[in-house]
Order: C-alpha cells, then structure tokens, then sequence
C-alpha cells in the first residue's frame, strides 16, 4: 500500500513542524513523517531562546584557535571525539576557510532578518487559542567573569548594533536591576532586547496539535530507509512504515538529513553536533530572564515551572551516548555566575542530550534542489533551529507553492559548497 500526499514532510521537529503548519494554511495536502516521536530530537532539549543576538555565524576569527584548545578535552565546551572519517576533516577544513570576516559581513544580515521575522511570527502563533508556548519579551543577558571576554562581547555588540541589533553593554548595577530575584556574580554583561524566548516541547507538541487538528497527517515511528528516483524527481520514500508516493519533499531531518539524502544526488555537508541539558524544577530563587554565561558556553532558561542549563557542543557523528562528564562541567560552572542556584539541592527533572545538525558556515540549507525537482531542503540550523523554526516553515511555504520567498535565500542555497 503506497499512500499518496501533496506534500512529504520529513522531520517532527521544529523546523518539519512549522513547514507542515504553514503549508496546510497554504492549502496542501500535507503528510508528515518522524522516525522517532514528535519534538524527540534537538527541538526538545534546548535552550529555548529566541536570539537575533546569533545573527554572527558561529564559523567567524577568532573560534579555530579556541576550538583547538578544547577539542582534545572531554570536558570542554567544545570537543571533537578523535576519528579519522572524511566528512569530518572535509567539514573541519570548509569551516576553517569560512572563518573570516567577509563571511561574517556577508551573513549577518540574513541571519538577523531570519530571526527577527521569526519572532514576529511567534508574536502572531502566540495569539492562537489552543497554543501556549510561555513566550517573553525579557531579552537574553550576557554575563563575564573576565575584562578579556567582556570586551570581545562589546565589539561584538557595537557591530551587531551597526547592523540593526539592539544590544548595550551593562554593569553590574544594571544586571542586577535586571534581574533582582538572584545575585549574579559577573563583572558587567551586554543585554540584547530583542531576544526571546519559549518552551520549546510545548511549542512544537502545540502546534503539532493544531496542525494535525487541520488536516496534517502524522506518522511517528516512521524511518525513512531509502528514496526512489525517476526522471528527475522522488518518486516514492520507502519507510518502516510502509512508501510514500508525494508530489512534493519537504527533508527536514536534522542531523540525519545527509543520511537520509545519500540515495540523492545531493550532498549536504552536515556534522551531528551534540548539545546537553538539564532540566528542574523552578528554584526558589529563581532568575527570571534568560541568561548566557559565556566563558563557560552555557544557557540558563526559566520555562513556566522549569529552569533549563543547555550549552556545549560536541562533533562525535550520529551517537546518543551520554557523556556525564560534560553535564557535570555545565552543573560545576552554575554556582560560579550565580552562586545561590546550587543544582545538588534543586529537583532534578530531565538530563538531555541530542544532536544539533552543524554546517561548516554556520548557516543553514533553506532551498530548492537543483538536481531533484521536486525537493526542498530545511536542515543545518545547528543552535537556533527553534529560533528559526516559524521563519523556515513559512519560506518552506512560499518555495513550494511557488511564490516568492520573502527573504532572500541565496547566501542559504543547497549546493553552495559544490
């Protein structure tokens, strides 16, 4: 049995959620397929930030040598498990040569107008009746420990700013007029206003409800084995659930996209880039806005009845091995920014691990194939796919329906690195 459908979207994340959202408001006939359940990967566990602040790419000067510091260090923000595979040096070596400031100037604003369209459409989400998702206006505060941090912050605030941000630099009498409810032990911060943020599992389950609610088919548990091809065009998508017979595909599989492309001529230079989180229950006291807390690269997020700490980033391929060394690293740096959190005395409620999918320029694969007609691609959003998440959907629309897309996608095409 083949079932036939408008539109396959593949991926039950943010981004796969949000692309069957818009396109059955477009009209489509929309099945959606997730090999685990929906919202079970990335889109579950992060931070939950909704940050125009990352409108700089992560490949910018100044990250290679770091990077190399930390790769060999289990415990390091950033670590690279030593394998020789060449994906992994073909990646590491494009990411190199993208880490200079022509990249920078030229992707700052594709990334700010993505996120800050992204926002207003989570402004609009918001207003739907069976959707509450605890969105707040309250900015993300940067907070440092040291002058050397502080002032790399600032000129990455003044250039932000040049560049439509809107960010400061503050002391340490502003953060703690900020945030009153906990002492923060920092030497000053820069607070950028236009960030927000979410609960990022109730979000993507809401509008997974209202979607399927509209007409959506769902299939969780459904893994994508392989891809037929005639003529130019997917022809069926052969899953453990039984094929698909789509006129049109939506691939937004994350992590597993390249995987999931390899039948495909189409090769989508994208690395499993593991992030973790731990989750409580809501202290008392409890800091009210977000924060990052950067020479450690963590987050701290209140969601509702929750405080979440999500930060590293670990290349080590398409595994879900928990390393609790590293969870262990982000719990020891809680109490040194804010020394009244002691997470040996909170209510644990979730450790988390998943798989952020990395490109090597930092930004990510919006657009339509040119060598398989009818597919699009929406995948590589490593750390701010849930800040995307509305935006992406909303361009997935527009590119196949036909229309033309409301930001320019050029800088984000598919086959940009050959």
């Amino acid at each position: 049995m083949v079932e036939k459908t408008d539109v396959l979207v593949i991926g039950g994340g943010v981004i796969g959620v949000c692309s069957a959202h818009y396109l059955q408001r477009a009209g489509r006939q929309v099945t959606l397929i997730e090999r685990g359940e929906v919202c079970s990967g990335s889109s579950h566990g992060n931070g939950g930030l909704l940050v125009p602040s990352h409108s700089i790419p992560l490949a910018q000067p100044g990250v290679v040598l770091p990077a190399l510091r930390w790769m060999g260090n289990p415990e390091s923000p950033f670590y690279i498990r030593p394998r020789f595979e060449m994906d992994l040096l073909r990646w590491l070596w494009r990411f190199w040569r993208k880490s200079n400031r022509r990249h920078v100037e030229r992707s700052i604003p594709i990334l700010r107008d993505l996120n800050l369209a992204s926002i207003d459409l989570y402004d609009e989400l918001a207003d739907e009746p069976d959707l509450d998702f605890d969105l707040e206006h309250r900015g993300v505060l940067k907070i440092f420990k040291t002058p050397a941090q502080l002032d790399h912050a600032a000129e990455h605030c003044a250039h932000l700013t040049a560049r439509g941000i809107q960010a400061r630099v503050v002391d340490t009498a502003e953060i703690a007029r900020l945030e009153p409810n906990v002492r923060i032990d920092a030497i000053g911060g820069v607070l950028y206003d236009q960030d927000a943020h979410i609960t990022p599992m109730k979000f993507v389950h809401g509008l997974a409800g209202i979607a399927q609610q509209a007409g959506v088919r769902l299939h969780t548990g459904t893994e994508v084995i392989g891809l037929s091809r005639a003529d130019g065009r997917i022809r069926e998508v052969h899953t453990t659930r039984g094929d698909f017979a789509p006129d049109q595909v939506v691939l937004a599989g994350g992590a597993w996209s390249p995987q999931i492309a390899r039948d495909l001529p189409l090769r989508l230079p994208i690395q499993a880039g593991k992030g973790y989180s731990i989750t409580f229950e809501r202290p008392d006291p409890c800091p009210d806005m977000p924060m990052t807390c950067d020479e450690a690269r963590f987050g701290i997020t209140p969601m509702g009845g929750l405080l979440r700490f999500a930060g590293t980033l670990e290349l080590s391929g398409l595994n879900l091995d928990v390393d609790e060394r590293r969870i262990a690293a982000i719990l020891r740096s809680v109490p040194q920014y804010l020394p009244e959190l002691d997470p040996d005395r909170m209510k644990l409620v979730e450790k988390w691990r998943g798989l952020r999918p990395v490109t090597p320029d930092g930004l990510p694969f919006i657009g339509r194939s040119n060598t398989v007609d009818n597919l699009v691609v929406a995948a590589g959003h490593a750390f701010i796919g849930v800040s995307l998440g509305p935006i992406t959907g909303k361009l997935v629309s527009e590119l196949i329906t036909g229309r033309e897309p409301s930001l320019d996608l050029s800088l984000l095409r598919l086959e940009r690195f050959g």
